[in-house]
This record gives C-alpha cells, structure tokens and sequence, in this order.
C-alpha cells in the first residue's frame, strides 16, 4: 500500500470521526452503531497499511480522544438517568421517612391498575 492510500483511509476516517461527534451531539444512537461498524473497517485497513503519514494520525487520534470522551459521557448521563428511573420506581412503591425520635417509618404506596372508562 502506498502512502496516497493510507492518506485516503485517514481522511475518510476523519469524515467519520466528525459524523460520529456530531451523532453523539445529538444522541443518535442508532446512527453511532452504523458509523461504529465503518470506523472499525477503516482502522483495520489502516492497521495493514505499512507507510502512514504521521501527521493525519496524529489528528485523528485527537479526534478518537474527543469522542471518546464524549461517548464515556453520554454513558455515564444513561446511567444516571436508568438510576433516577429505578429510585422514582422504589418511591412508588413505598416511602422511607423518619419520626421525629429518628426511627425508620415505611409508607405503602398506592399504585392503581385499573383503568376507569367515562362517557
């Protein structure tokens, strides 16, 4: 392979890494997948490729950095959102509180399932 070839692949990568931030911007989920699937494609052709510039590599390993980063944040903001949804789902069930003497008091919650039909 020839240095024009790794030259094509790194910038075809670099296209990729911009999409890729812009989706993870956006919370494109479905599109990060697709562009997952491409990105390994390219870094693997890359990785045969004997000549690199070591220019191009070194942006583009600025950029994989910064998605990195912003993927490692879009996941933690999942997390936090899953354990805000299972903490809202334990209140409905039951209440925790405290008496004033400091001892521990459960109120049952009072979850409907029946549906009621007007006319």
């Amino acid at each position: 392979m020839t240095l024009d070839q790794s030259t094509r692949i790194i910038q075809q990568l670099d296209l990729i890494l911009e999409e890729e931030r812009d989706a993870l911007l956006r919370g494109d989920l479905s599109q990060i997948v697709a562009l997952m699937l491409k990105k390994e494609q390219l870094v693997d052709a890359l990785n045969a490729l004997s000549a690199t510039a070591s220019g191009d590599l070194i942006a583009v390993q600025g950029k994989l950095s910064r998605n990195q980063a912003l993927l490692d944040g879009a996941l933690q903001g999942i997390r936090t959102v899953a354990a805000r949804l299972a903490a809202h789902r334990r209140i409905r069930r039951s209440l925790d509180t405290y008496d004033q003497n400091g001892h521990k008091r459960s109120i049952p919650g009072d979850i409907a399932h029946h549906l009621e039909k007007r006319a």
